[in-house]
C-alpha cells in the first residue's frame, strides 16, 4: 500500500481478513514467517507498531467498566488525537447522548461500534485498519460513519476488511480479493 491509499480487502466470512488485519496491527504474531513494518523508511519494532496504527473492529474489547468520558481520557493517554481537534469536539462527534455516564458495558452493540470507530478515526496514526466497520450500525450510524470518513480519512492510509458490504468501503479506490492471494 502507498501512503494515503484507501484499500478494501474483500472476502467471505472465514477467509482470513480479520486475522490478516490483526497481524498487520501487531496484535497477534505470525505462527510462520515474519512481518516487517516500515514507516517513512524506518523499520518499526513489533512492540511499537501500535503507536502507528489505529484499529476499529467489532471484536475489539473496550474497557467496559469505564464511562464514555473516562474511556476517551484513557484512550488519549496512549494515542494523540489528530491535530486540531479537542476532546469536547470528539465527544460531540460521537453522536452519543450528551452527558452519558453509564458504563460502556451498558452500551448497545451499535453504540460500542461508534466508540471504536471514533477512537480509530480521531487518533493520530499512519495506518487506519477497519474490520467490517458498519457491523451493528443502523442506517443513521452508517451515515455518521461516512461523514467521519469524509472528514478524517482524506489524506490517511486506510485498509478496510469487508465481506462485500459496500457501505463499509465507499471511499476506497482499490479492491483486493483475499482468495486471489491467500494460498
Amino acid at each position: 500500500m502507498e501512503s494515503g491509499e484507501k484499500v478494501v480487502l474483500l472476502g467471505p466470512n472465514g477467509s482470513g481478513k480479520s486475522t490478516f488485519l490483526q497481524l498487520l496491527s501487531g496484535y497477534v504474531t505470525p505462527t510462520e514467517g515474519s512481518l516487517q513494518w516500515i514507516s517513512q523508511g524506518v523499520e518499526l519494532a513489533a512492540d511499537s507498531v501500535f503507536q502507528s496504527v489505529a484499529m476499529a473492529t467489532p471484536y475489539l474489547e473496550l474497557p467496559e467498566e469505564l464511562s464514555f468520558d473516562e474511556l476517551l481520557d484513557f484512550h488519549f493517554r496512549f494515542k494523540a488525537p489528530i491535530s486540531g481537534i479537542s476532546m469536547e469536539e470528539i465527544r460531540q462527534l460521537s453522536g452519543l447522548p450528551t452527558g452519558i455516564q453509564k458504563p460502556v458495558r451498558n452500551f448497545s452493540s451499535g453504540m460500542k461500534q461508534r466508540v471504536r470507530l471514533l477512537l480509530a478515526l480521531c487518533s493520530t496514526a499512519d495506518l487506519i485498519l477497519l474490520d467490517e466497520p458498519c457491523s451493528n450500525l443502523d442506517h443513521e450510524a452508517v451515515k455518521w460513519y461516512h461523514a467521519l470518513a469524509d472528514r478524517f480519512l482524506t489524506d490517511r492510509t486506510v485498509l478496510v476488511c469487508s465481506n462485500r458490504q459496500e457501505n463499509e468501503f465507499v471511499f476506497c479506490r482499490r479492491q483486493l480479493e483475499i482468495q486471489t492471494w491467500k494460498n
